[in-house]
């Protein structure tokens, strides 16, 4: 009856094994930063670096790429089943006043999760900064299901994700902080308008909402707020619920799908078993609305969410209802996250490592700068006068700095299209003179030219120092392809 939960304290348990790379789509790609040791829960700062909760009580920093010898911080915890220190959250206000805050379970009697906030000095704790948030329910001899996602909402309130402790009448009352979405201020303090803040006393005023079993991960999605909770099933369904303030996921009276009234029904749920598209415990959620879109267009406001059991990260869509696959053969994931650069990063427990995955979009054939017929003259527009050059004319066009102030070359060139999250920049252009020195061009605008099929527009800036009274040849590069050298003619 209980093996969803016992299967999770059996990986929670495990030894790590070996380094394991996931199996991705075409074109993408993945490093990774190894050992940890058992980490739960990661999250990215506002510069870059990435702190890991491990579940022995170490939180770690990876920065630049790599993992600090040093933890930031290692807090005494009771490790025992699912619990340890088991999420992280950076305060919205963290560049200017270092605050993060993290949920871990406290070892002296009563044993209890706890939600506490420090205050960073670089890449460590400043000694004695804990101050404790918010002091949770104490525990039973239970070590499974005590939840642990912490993060800041758009509203600037910090929302915490707590199990039900394996005692399931906990999910549907008021009288305590367990199997429920709890929303508080920064300080601690609860806001007024918490949707039970008239019915609950004291903490549980805390309650945002509940009926939930084991809701390990949950995320924002950046531009619009809308949050997703992932709850860990029981014996048949795992789900992706809409977290909407005062809502009650039918735990433990109904899993999964339901059509009774009382409760919201899950946007999406998978039934359980090893396959591409079934598990044993969800445990990971992201969106896809990076500062930079890194991988195609089409995943855009999509949802990453992971299975612990069966190793695999798929990709739901909330404007279909549906799900499709992405990685497989990953060791034991239990955290995502998207960067301000558009990478995916997972944190594999099995494996002690996170890993960044990226795209990589396909060279295809190389660049092609448009020429006259039968010669290597650059078919170019000077953009300040828009005139041709050569176009099959007679009278050829020169370029000239000082006279004619014409300083920008207007090239034509198949092969160019930019890809999802690339812009003019991506895209590089030189010169190169008689003598073979080369002179760097500054891109200024590349797009597709209207009405020409397959060809892209690219305006380059001529460097000040460009050679005089000679040809010249131009070249662009895109993706590490070179074009062609087309001439063009300086007087």
């Amino acid at each position: 009856m209980y093996r969803c939960f016992l299967l999770l304290i059996v990986l929670f348990l495990a030894s790590l094994g070996p380094l394991k790379a996931a199996t991705l789509p075409a074109n993408f790609a993945e490093t990774s930063i190894t050992g940890l040791s058992s980490p739960t829960a990661m999250a990215i700062a506002p510069d870059g670096r990435i702190f890991v909760c491990q579940q022995g009580g170490a939180l770690r920093v990876i920065k630049n790429g790599a993992l600090l010898p040093a933890p930031f911080m290692t807090l005494s915890v009771d490790p025992a089943g699912e619990r340890g220190l088991l999420g992280i959250a950076f305060d919205p206000g963290f560049a200017t006043n270092n605050f993060l805050y993290v949920y871990y379970t406290v070892p002296s009697n009563p044993r209890h999760n706890r939600v506490s906030r420090f205050t960073a000095n670089g890449d460590v704790v400043v000694p004695g900064s804990e101050a404790i948030i918010l002091e949770l329910n104490p525990l039973t001899s239970a070590t499974n299901h005590n939840g642990g996602a912490i993060h800041f909402g758009p509203d600037g309130k910090l929302y915490i994700a707590t199990g039900e402790n394996a005692t399931q009448s906990n999910s549907q009352t008021l009288n305590n902080m367990l199997g429920k979405i709890l929303r508080i201020n920064s300080d601690g303090s609860i806001p007024t308008d918490n949707p039970f803040f008239n019915q609950a006393t004291g903490n549980n005023r805390s309650i945002w909402a509940l009926g939930l079993r084991n809701p390990f991960t949950f995320a924002f999605q950046p531009g619009t707020g809308r949050m997703f909770i992932n709850d860990v099933g029981q014996n048949t369904w795992e789900e992706i619920n809409d977290g909407i303030a005062g809502s009650n996921y039918g735990w433990p009276t109904t899993e999964g799908p339901t059509t009774d009234i009382n409760f919201r029904s899950p946007l999406f749920a998978y039934g359980h078993g090893l396959s591409p598209t079934t598990g044993f415990a969800i445990t990971g959620g992201t969106f896809y609305n990076p500062a930079t879109v890194q991988f195609p267009s089409s995943f855009v406001g999509k949802y990453f969410f992971a299975d612990l059991g069966s190793g695999w990260i798929r990709v739901f869509d909330p404007a279909t209802g549906t799900a499709s696959a992405f990685a497989t053969g990953i060791s034991q994931p239990v955290d995502l996250k998207v960067g301000a650069d558009g990478s995916l990063y997972y944190l594999s427990i099995g494996s002690g490592a996170v890993f960044r995955v990226q795209f990589n979009p396909p060279l295809g054939p190389a660049p092609v700068i448009a020429t006259e017929e039968n010669s290597d003259l650059a078919i170019a527009l000077d953009s300040p006068s828009m005139s041709r050059d050569p176009f099959g004319l007679t009278n050829l066009i020169n370029f000239s700095l000082t006279t004619d102030r014409q300083t920008r070359l207007s090239l034509f060139v198949s092969n160019l299209q930019l890809g999802a999250g690339e812009n003019s920049s991506a895209v590089t252009a030189r010169l190169q003179d008689a003598s073979m020195n080369v002179f760097p061009l500054e891109v200024e605008f590349v797009g597709p030219l209207p009405g020409a099929d397959g060809v892209s527009q690219v305006i380059a800036k001529l460097p000040a120092n460009t050679p005089a009274s000679q040809s010249l040849f131009v070249s662009v590069t895109l993706r590490g392809q070179t074009s062609n050298l087309a001439r063009v003619r300086m007087k």
